[in-house]
């Protein structure tokens, strides 16, 4: 595989990551309702969460079973996820994060990510299987796919709730909903 295929190939795998409805989408869509720059930094704690797991599981990849884990990983993105959801849903109506609030809102999609099973399902199975691939040219396509989604999808929202006021209520409930939707699958898979 070329360069430029393994970067492209990395670019689908990136968009396969990012794009589906999961915990971390839902966050950064409540955020980014209300401020843009939330919606990004929150994407950039997820992406920090992606680099974080995907390190952990290249470089872990042949010394521990870390599928035996998978009860525990499920139940701790369970309790992180539905505390995030519930604080989301009690601060609905609250104004945007001040700009000083920043390294708060990348430290909670940090701790989301790096504690949501979907995210580290996806790199315990499709992200290790890659990496063996391409290497690090495709993790870089992941990663570029990351960096776009991170800056696409909060401004999509962002405008689109400005231009419609309802749709921030929405985006709101629905995300919140997902959140605590999750939490509780993640704990029905850990039974």
């Amino acid at each position: 595989m070329s360069d430029l295929e393994a970067f492209g190939f990395g670019l689908l795998l990136g968009f396969s990551l990012t794009i589906p409805p999961g915990p971390m989408n839902a966050l950064i869509a409540s955020l980014s309702v209300r401020s843009w720059r939330a919606g990004f930094v929150t994407g950039l704690g997820a992406g920090s969460a992606d680099l974080v797991l995907g390190g952990l599981v290249y470089g872990l990849r042949s010394t521990v079973d870390l599928a035996a884990y998978l009860r525990i990983i499920y139940v701790l993105g369970a309790v992180v996820i539905a505390y995030v959801g519930y604080r989301l849903w009690v601060h609905r109506a609250d104004p945007a994060p001040p700009v000083e609030d920043s390294v708060r809102t990348f430290s909670q999609a940090l701790g989301v990510g790096v504690s949501n099973p979907v995210q580290i399902a996806w790199w315990l199975t499709a992200g290790l299987a890659f990496a063996y691939l391409g290497g690090l040219v495709l993790f870089g396509g992941i990663f570029a796919a990351i960096l776009i989604w991170i800056v696409v999808f909060p401004t999509a929202l962002h405008h689109g709730s400005r231009r419609y006021p309802a749709l921030r209520t929405a985006v709101t409930a629905v995300s919140c909903a997902m959140l605590v939707g999750f939490a509780a699958y993640f704990v029905y898979l850990a039974l």
